[in-house]
Parts: C-alpha cells; sequence; structure tokens
C-alpha cells in the first residue's frame, strides 16, 4: 500500500485508479443487491404459482364432480347426482378463489426497481468519469 501524500502532490493517474476501484465497488454492489432482489422476485414467484397450481388443482376436482353429477343424474336420477353437483361448485369456487390470488401475487412479482438502480449508478459512474 503506498503512503498517502498530500493532494496536490497526488499523481493524477492515483487519482484516476482510486475512482475506477470506487466505481467498481459500487457496481459490485449494485450487482449484489440486484442479484438478492432477483432471488427475492423469484421466491414470490414460487409462492404465487404455487396458489395458481392449487386453484387448477381446485378446478380440475370441479370438473371431475361435476362429470359425476352428470353421471348421477343420468344413473340414478337426483339424489347421488345432488350431493355432487354441491361438491362441484364448492371445488369450483375454491378454485375460482386461489386463481384469483395467485394472480394478484404473481402482479407484484416485478424487478423493474431493481433494473432501474442498476441503470442509474451506470448512469452516475459515467458522469464521474467525465
Amino acid at each position: 500500500m503506498k503512503a498517502r501524500t498530500a493532494p496536490s502532490e497526488r499523481p493524477i493517474s492515483d487519482v484516476l485508479g482510486d475512482i475506477v476501484a470506487n466505481m467498481q465497488d459500487i457496481i459490485r454492489s449494485e450487482v449484489r443487491l440486484a442479484r438478492s432482489e432477483v432471488e427475492q422476485q423469484i421466491s414470490r414467484a414460487k409462492a404465487a404459482a404455487t396458489v395458481v397450481l392449487a386453484g387448477i388443482l381446485a378446478g380440475a376436482f370441479g370438473v371431475l364432480f361435476a362429470l359425476i353429477a352428470i353421471y348421477g343424474a343420468i344413473s340414478q336420477r337426483i339424489p347421488n347426482w345432488a350431493a355432487a353437483l354441491c361438491v362441484a361448485a364448492l371445488m369450483s369456487i375454491i378454485a375460482v378463489v386461489a386463481l384469483t390470488l395467485g394472480k394478484r401475487r404473481a402482479s407484484k412479482v416485478t424487478v423493474e426497481k431493481t433494473a432501474a438502480s442498476v441503470q442509474e449508478t451506470l448512469r452516475w459512474a459515467k458522469q464521474q468519469t467525465k
């Protein structure tokens, strides 16, 4: 490590070297921050996908029980199909709720802030070197 000298005696190459080193540190920090934010957004996306999958599964069961209801209506006329139709309606309601929640969670997943922050840092770094 070089001993520090008075500002007026410091060579321009040392000043430029410090500027470049500081810019590299800032850019590395921004990249670490961006990586962290992307990982957080991926985690939110996984949670949203889980809820959407639950909605799809509930919807599939709704269709299954609707088919059972139709079968019951044809084969036995009333009591069995009425119960199956109630189950199908319940599963369909669950599917709609789960899909709506999943859609809301998925809409909150963004990386635009991170990209804007990195671009702003790069613009600032370019201005500092001019």
